[in-house]
């Protein structure tokens, strides 16, 4: 490393530092959207864990705009059923982005010991 100039291992040092700010900020971001989106599918789950309980002969209306449309049960259970697993693809999809920026900010961060701890012993 003693080879690089000053103002190459300058550089260096600044970009590993952003490429672990940036995957930081990233991993903060990814992880407030997957607790996002598993709030919401608890919060369908419930909904549909009460539609299930609910006797055969139940009017369901959904919300439209600023109105409300009658929607028959098993209509009813399907949708939700289908926006739950939407959720529990996107949280799947963000936590494995979640790991991705994690070893990618774990990995700028011990470049940044090793050019400190080889810097130190020169």
């Amino acid at each position: 490393m003693s080879t690089l100039s000053d103002e190459t291992l300058r550089k260096i040092l600044v970009q590993i530092q952003q490429t672990a700010v940036q995957s930081q900020r990233a991993l903060n971001a990814s992880r407030q959207q997957s607790a996002t989106k598993e709030r919401e599918r608890r919060i369908l789950q419930l909904t549909i864990d009460e539609i299930q309980h609910m006797e055969g002969d139940v009017n369901l209306y959904k919300g439209v705009g600023k109105m409300f449309v009658m929607v028959p049960r098993k209509t009813m259970e399907k949708e939700l059923k289908g926006q739950e697993k939407e959720f529990t693809d996107d949280i799947n999809s963000l936590n494995k982005k979640s790991k991705y920026l994690e070893k990618q900010f774990n990995d700028a961060q011990a470049q940044l010991r090793d050019i400190f701890h080889h810097s130190s012993r020169s």
